[in-house]
């Protein structure tokens, strides 16, 4: 076994005078440091930037015996400080990742009783995420069990969130029932910068006992959720990934609506994904209602060629429409071209330039 030297380790908080050794190693390129050369000092060089990188790198081609001396050193005593360190977080990352499941377990357990904490912070929310692909399935299940009650306070937190994203991609779902908490929420959730990111993360891995009253609530407040500037995106992944009768819902509340929406800065996305997305008699129907003038003479297409978003929805439709119904958009487009050229905008230079009007 390698002698440990005794160093002084960073209990002293990063205020600390750094070693001779550290302030050598910063000083000293030329040298060929290896692991060997720092033991006993390893949380010193952990929560500098250039020792923790060093680290980083030797652990990914490390002995064992030289990882087992590493981990020593920093498990328990200093696990809970590195993991909440700017640079000695990635440390304990390259532990998970290349440790034996032995000291990844006992890794954990140094956090266990802290995972609400650690998931709040900006520089533990990392290791709880890392820490959550490599434990063991029982392990996963105890970090669950710490943050039920406190779910809703992670999903709308900016470190917190990314943790419960984490667990739901890669905890077995009958383990999840914090998703419950959810019910009730989901207009809050869908109109939140985190949350509508935790809701798509439900809906693309959870069962169908789980996501459909999320659905079903999702439903009840489409029409606002389109037109939000977070929901919008929470909208738009059920067109794209959910089952047929969700995305038939949410073009139903489409159908009538294009050009208002069309206009809208967010709902536009939403009308280009329900073009792309929608069975071929639903997106016929939505191309109508474009094409088709009012009975005044107003014409959509005319208005959509002006518009800063409705524009873009408009060079969708000429994209996906097929037979006669793109011949008859393509002569409309046309033949307002030709009168539109005093309003030569960005936005008519785009249906000019557009290859699907050639």
């Amino acid at each position: 076994m390698f002698q440990h030297p005794r160093g002084p380790r960073r209990e002293d908080g990063p205020a600390a005078l750094r070693s001779p050794l550290l302030d050598e190693f910063r000083a000293n390129k030329t040298r060929k440091w290896e692991l060997r050369d720092i033991f006993g000092y390893i949380v010193e060089f952990s929560g500098d930037q250039h020792g923790s990188r060093f680290i980083q790198q030797k652990l990914e081609g490390a002995t064992s015996e030289e990882k087992q001396i590493v981990f020593d050193e920093i498990v328990p005593e200093s696990a809970l400080q590195l993991i909440q360190d700017v640079f000695g977080n990635y440390v304990i990352q390259k532990l998970f990742e290349y440790g034996t499941q032995v000291q990844k377990t006992a890794l954990a357990n140094t956090m266990e009783g802290h995972i609400l904490q650690l998931s709040l912070q900006m520089y533990g929310c990392r290791v709880v995420q890392k820490a959550i692909e490599y434990v063991l399935p029982d392990q996963q299940a105890s970090f669950v069990k710490e943050l039920e009650g406190h779910v809703l306070k992670c999903v709308l937190d900016a470190n917190g969130n990314h943790v419960v994203q984490k667990l739901i991609e890669r905890v077995s779902p009958d383990r999840l029932g914090f998703v419950h908490s959810f019910r009730g929420s989901v207009y809050e959730l869908s109109t939140h910068p985190f949350g509508c990111r935790v809701l798509q993360r439900c809906f693309e891995y959870l069962s169908d006992d789980q996501t459909r009253p999320l659905l079903d609530e999702l439903h009840k407040y489409t029409t606002n959720l389109m037109q939000d500037q977070f929901g919008n995106y929470v909208v738009q992944f059920v067109l794209e990934h959910g089952k047929p009768e969700d995305r038939m819902l949410i073009i139903s509340k489409l159908r009538g609506q294009m050009l208002l929406m069309a206009k809208h800065k967010f709902a536009s996305n939403v009308c280009e994904k329900a073009l792309i997305t929608a069975d071929e008699e639903n997106q016929r129907l939505l191309i109508d209602e474009i094409m088709t003038p009012r009975a005044d003479g107003f014409s959509p297409v005319v208005t959509m060629m002006k518009d800063q978003f409705a524009n873009y929805v408009l060079q969708r439709a000429l994209s996906v429409a097929t037979g006669e119904q793109k011949k008859l958009l393509v002569a409309q487009v046309r033949s307002h071209l030709t009168n539109m050229k005093r309003y030569s905008s960005n936005y008519t230079k785009h249906l000019v330039a557009s290859k699907y009007i050639d």
